[in-house]
């Protein structure tokens, strides 16, 4: 007996050593690639922010990066999408006002943002050759100095997805040839209708791929209102969906600055997320379990020792959620959430927003899930 518990103690332990040194291999290359990526970016942002200024489009603000890649723990390795969210803010002259969809719905569904003129008689008289669009609209429009928002990008009064991928690409087209990057990597625009994806290829052959979605603000807080929609299915281009990305994170930035620096907590979430890829679960169920396990349980407790055992918790975590048909969403209602974290009053005192709801409707996709499970 006790030869066989040491052979189990040392295949567990040669186990454990092939996986974490793949895993660490895997986040030395994201890290570095996110470097890369973030330095690219804000280039690129830089050069548009120049050839946009004291026009009437939208203000690019710095973009902030969002999503697995960034986060550590992407399951696809070197083929990962490295997103990022390009706050968006009116122009002068402009403002953005967001209708939050029906009232009462939790999250937010069919959000739009309308815009309207502002006067800027008062607030721009030290501001030579600029005329207020609603005071003074006929010499403006003499003077060629029209709503290139409202003109372009909008349907109606609505902010247009589409219409700002679609301005957003043309743009980036000829601003990639002034960066002084251009000469180390050729850049390709690949389709989007919400977003503006980017293949970038060094001399090696080797491509980065970029999406840079773009939102707008809910006040001052760590939500956004995101060109790019979670459904596959139609959704018209004046729609914007909720975004929680950058509350996310902020929340492994914050576990980060929190836990041991041997912490194997996206070692596990990486392991568990690539489990799942190829089956009915996606990986921000799983992002959703680890993110509630680490507001649960100690620090302390994600070391390499560890490890096994916050795998095992993670898959009951899950399998108990399908037994109850229930996995509430992070942050609404959740009382238990880092100070610097900001979000809207409506989702702090939300009830919890139950994130496997469609299996209590839908017998046969929970009998489905289980049967999943029981596969993993």
């Amino acid at each position: 007996e006790e030869s066989e518990e040491e052979d189990a103690d040392d295949y567990e332990r040669c186990l454990l050593s092939s996986i974490t040194k793949r895993i660490r291999s895997s986040v030395k290359s994201m890290a570095y690639r996110s470097w890369v990526v973030e330095e690219l970016v804000t280039d690129l942002l830089t050069v548009l922010q120049e050839h946009l200024l004291n026009s009437f489009f939208p203000v690019l603000q710095p973009a902030i990066e969002v999503g697995s890649a960034f986060e550590g723990w992407s399951p696809c390795g070197h083929d990962a999408f490295y997103r990022l969210l390009v706050p968006i803010k009116p122009p002068r002259g402009h403002a953005f006002h967001l209708e939050l969809g029906a009232e009462g719905d939790m999250p937010a569904k069919d959000s739009c943002v309308r815009v309207e003129l502002e006067c800027t008689c008062t607030r721009d008289q030290g501001v030579e050759n600029v005329l207020c669009f609603l005071h003074q609209r006929e010499e403006a429009l003499s003077r060629n100095q029209v709503s290139s928002l409202l003109g372009t990008l909008c349907t109606g009064s609505y902010l247009d997805v589409e219409k700002i991928a679609s301005w957003f690409q043309n743009m980036v087209r000829p601003a990639w040839r002034e960066m002084p990057q251009s000469h180390l990597y050729t850049m390709k625009v690949l389709p989007s209708s919400r977003s503006c994806k980017l293949q970038v290829t060094n001399a090696s052959g080797r491509s980065l791929f970029i999406e840079m979605m773009f939102g707008v603000q809910r006040g001052n807080s760590d939500i956004f209102l995101s060109s790019q929609t979670a459904e596959a299915i139609f959704t018209p281009s004046t729609i914007w969906a909720e975004s929680y990305a950058v509350a996310e994170v902020k929340f492994f930035r914050h576990v980060a600055m929190q836990a041991p620096r041997d912490s194997f907590h996206l070692k596990c979430l990486q392991l568990c997320a690539g489990s799942v890829v190829g089956t009915g679960f996606s990986t921000y169920t799983l992002k959703t379990i680890v993110m509630h396990l680490l507001n649960t349980i100690p620090l302390s407790s994600w070391r390499r020792r560890e490890f096994l055992m916050r795998l095992q918790d993670i898959m009951w975590y899950l399998h108990s959620c399908l037994e109850e048909k229930r996995l509430d969403h992070f942050f609404f209602g959740n009382e238990n959430m880092p100070e610097d974290i900001v979000l809207p009053p409506d989702i702090q005192t939300a009830k919890p927003i139950n994130l496997f709801q469609y299996l209590v409707h839908d017998p046969t996709a929970h009998t489905k899930a289980l049967r999943e499970f029981s596969v993993l």
